[in-house]
């Protein structure tokens, strides 16, 4: 199957991409062309059924940011690095016989070319740096100002920008400049990261799921109610099971000995992660049937990890006299009881993660929606990455900072299912 990837960038850029791609049966691009780069918003509304989202440069990322990060969409940006700065600074060079020095240029991160600086010894040349990655809201008139105030006071003799609309507007007011090219490097790295994203995503979409569901105390209910009463107890069961699996995709099978499975992918997947705080099958079984029901799923990459997942989640169910729904997932970490809402202070939660972890509002409430979604059950490094879709390395740092500021704490490590060292398991604190 063909990994379809929208791209947005402008036409001279997204040629480039179509010809590194022209040979790679297992892509497909889908171009988005602006002319201006605001124009990036309105298209992501006409990006159907992509399995991916490419920018083509920093600022179109930097104003579909909001979107990606609202509906948590699969996103990849072509690196404005600091190997397009030392690449630009020789084009500066050697193509426009530009010395490196008395130049203004504008980045996404200044940070790159502070690195690039050091590593030239250029520490004596003057080099304005403007970081418009800095800014609340990104504004090019801003950007423009910035360097016509530099050139209008004559501390500056060109202009290397990294946005097409800032070169085309500084020269028509006179001001020598240049737009940065993206190396070629830059863009494979870009689309082999797509790649891996989407092949991941569809990975995880594949996965399997397996559920068996039991009546609590069935032998109890026999010697009370006698066979025919526990007979059409089951049926009726069945049939709630069998309406769930219409409405999740999944297959509903009997396996006797009061035992019900269930068989499903996405589907039965969606709807679990979706309901860990109030399980709506578990309440409908015990308020139509009056009945308490034990229900394990199992999460496996295989239909016999998936199976003996299942088989450990109803072992963990009956722990309890009560019915309970218990998942076990692919790393065998237990996750339950589903349908019951633990509670958490909220406004306690968001102080601590402002105050002592020093993320920023945007993180901070997308940590406390987090741990909603998981009904504060503990979770792994892999889990915040997965659920922000972002790169472990990243979500470790996120991590490390709850731990330094005392938000979370490890409560365990995973059992995992393959070869490999376990991954702690972590739990708010406060």
């Amino acid at each position: 199957m063909k990994i379809k990837i929208a791209i947005f960038g402008r036409k001279e850029l997204i040629s480039r991409v179509n010809h590194y791609v022209e040979d790679q049966d297992d892509i497909e691009l889908v171009p988005f062309i602006y002319t201006k780069t605001k124009e990036t918003i309105e298209l992501m509304e006409t990006a159907f059924m992509c399995d991916i989202y490419l920018f083509a440069g920093a600022l179109p990322y930097l104003y579909a940011k909001e979107k990606i990060d609202k509906k948590r969409l699969p996103a990849v940006q072509i690196a404005f690095d600091e190997y397009m700065i030392l690449t630009s600074f020789y084009r500066l060079k050697n193509k426009h016989n530009q010395a490196l020095d008395r130049i203004s240029i504008d980045v996404l991160e200044s940070a790159h070319v502070d690195k690039v600086i050091n590593e030239l010894d250029m520490q004596n040349h003057t080099i304005y740096t403007y970081s418009y990655g800095d800014d609340v809201f990104l504004d090019i008139d801003r950007i423009v100002e910035h360097h016509q105030s530099l050139w209008d006071k004559g501390k500056i003799d060109y202009v290397l920008t990294s946005i097409e609309e800032v070169e085309l507007r500084l020269k028509e007011n006179g001001i020598p400049t240049s737009c940065m090219q993206i190396p070629q490097i830059n863009i494979e790295r870009a689309i082999e990261r797509a790649k891996a994203i989407a092949k991941l995503n569809h990975s995880k979409s594949a996965q399997i799921v397996s559920g068996f569901v039991k009546i609590k105390h069935f032998d109890s209910i026999i010697s009370s109610k006698g066979e025919l009463a526990s007979q059409e107890l089951l049926l009726k069961l069945h049939q709630i099971l069998l309406k769930f699996g219409h409405k999740t995709y999944s297959s509903v099978l009997t396996s006797g000995d009061n035992q019900f499975v269930l068989f499903g992918t996405r589907g039965i997947l969606n709807h679990i992660t979706n309901h860990y705080r109030d399980f709506p099958l578990l309440q409908e079984i015990e308020r139509s049937l009056h009945i308490s029901v034990d229900i394990g799923f199992g999460l496996g990459l295989t239909a016999k990890q998936a199976e003996d997942n299942a088989k450990l989640a109803l072992e963990a169910c009956n722990r309890t006299e009560s019915g309970n729904c218990y998942i076990v997932n692919e790393r065998q970490e237990t996750i339950g009881p589903l349908g019951v809402e633990k509670h958490f202070d909220t406004s306690q939660l968001y102080h601590a993660l402002i105050h002592k972890a020093n993320l920023n509002n945007e993180l901070s409430y997308n940590f406390i929606d987090f741990i909603k979604l998981r009904n504060n059950e503990p979770f792994s490094a892999n889990d915040i990455a997965n659920y922000y879709r972002v790169t472990k390395r990243s979500a470790e740092r996120t991590v490390y900072k709850l731990l330094s500021g005392d938000v979370i704490k490890v409560v365990g490590e995973e059992k995992p299912y393959q070869k490999g060292r376990p991954r702690k398991l972590f739990q708010i604190s406060v």
